[in-house]
C-alpha cells in the first residue's frame, strides 16, 4: 500500500507542495521567487510525510525553479518567500541577471530545436528557374560585392586581441569545515557561482544557486 500512495512524478509533487504551502507555491499565476535554503525547510515540515521522498522533492524544486514563469519573476527589488509566504530576502540585481540570462539561453535552446524540427514542405509552388536571370544575377553579385582584403585582415586583427578578463584564484574549501547553510562558491563551466550548500551526502553536496536552482555536485567543485 505504500507503494501505491509514494509520489513519484515531479507534477505530483508540485500540485501537492501547492496544495501543502499555497502561499509559497503556485501551479498557475503568478510565481514567487523562493527562499535559498527552502530544501532544507521542507525536507523537515515533510519528514514524517513518507509519500514524498528526499530525491524526488529536490528533482521537483529543481524542475520548479528551471522554468521560464518562476525565472521570469527572479526581479530586483522583489522578496524571496519561505515556505509561508513571508518575505525573507530581497533579490538583488546579480540574481535577477543570471535568471535573465538562464532564462534566454533556455528559450533559445528551445527555440533553435523547433527549428531544426520544422522543415519547409516543397509543395511545387517555387518559380521555374530561367537560366538568363540567373547569370544577370550572379554577375551583378561579383561584381557588387567586393572584398576588401586589408579591411578583413584589420577587422579579423582586432577581434583577436581581446582582452580576457583575470578572474581572482578559488580557495578550495576543507570537508570538516563546511556544514548545511554556508556560503560557498560552485564551479560550473568556466565561471564560479555564489551557492549556499543544503545539503551534505557522502561526496555528493547539494547547493542552492542564487537564482533558486538546487544542483548536485561534489566536493572538489566547491570553493569558499
Amino acid at each position: 500500500m505504500e507503494t501505491e500512495i509514494k509520489r513519484i512524478s515531479t507534477k505530483d509533487i508540485i500540485t501537492y507542495l501547492t496544495e501543502k504551502f499555497p502561499e509559497c507555491f503556485s501551479v498557475k499565476g503568478q510565481v514567487k521567487p523562493l527562499k535559498v535554503g527552502i530544501f532544507q525547510d521542507l525536507s523537515e515540515k515533510l519528514s514524517d510525510d513518507e509519500t514524498v521522498s528526499k530525491t524526488r522533492l529536490r528533482q521537483a524544486l529543481r524542475h520548479y525553479t528551471s522554468s521560464w514563469r518562476y525565472l521570469k519573476a527572479i526581479k530586483v527589488g522583489t522578496f524571496r518567500v519561505d515556505i509561508d509566504g513571508k518575505d525573507v530576502a530581497k533579490i538583488d540585481e546579480e540574481q535577477a541577471n543570471y535568471a535573465s540570462k538562464t532564462l534566454k539561453e533556455s528559450q533559445e535552446k528551445f527555440g533553435n530545436n523547433s527549428s531544426a524540427n520544422k522543415k519547409v514542405p516543397d509543395n511545387g509552388t517555387k518559380k521555374p528557374y530561367k537560366g538568363s536571370k540567373s547569370k544577370d544575377s550572379a554577375s551583378k553579385t561579383s561584381t557588387e560585392i567586393k572584398v576588401d582584403p586589408a579591411k578583413y585582415k584589420s577587422v579579423k586583427s582586432t577581434k583577436g586581441k581581446a582582452v580576457k578578463k583575470e578572474l581572482p584564484p578559488l580557495k578550495p574549501v576543507e570537508s570538516a569545515t563546511i556544514t548545511v547553510g554556508c556560503k560557498v562558491k560552485v564551479q560550473l563551466g568556466n565561471s564560479p557561482m555564489n551557492a549556499t550548500i543544503t545539503e551534505i551526502s557522502g561526496k555528493d553536496i547539494s547547493v542552492q544557486l542564487d537564482s533558486g536552482m538546487i544542483i548536485k555536485t561534489q566536493m572538489k567543485n566547491i570553493y569558499s
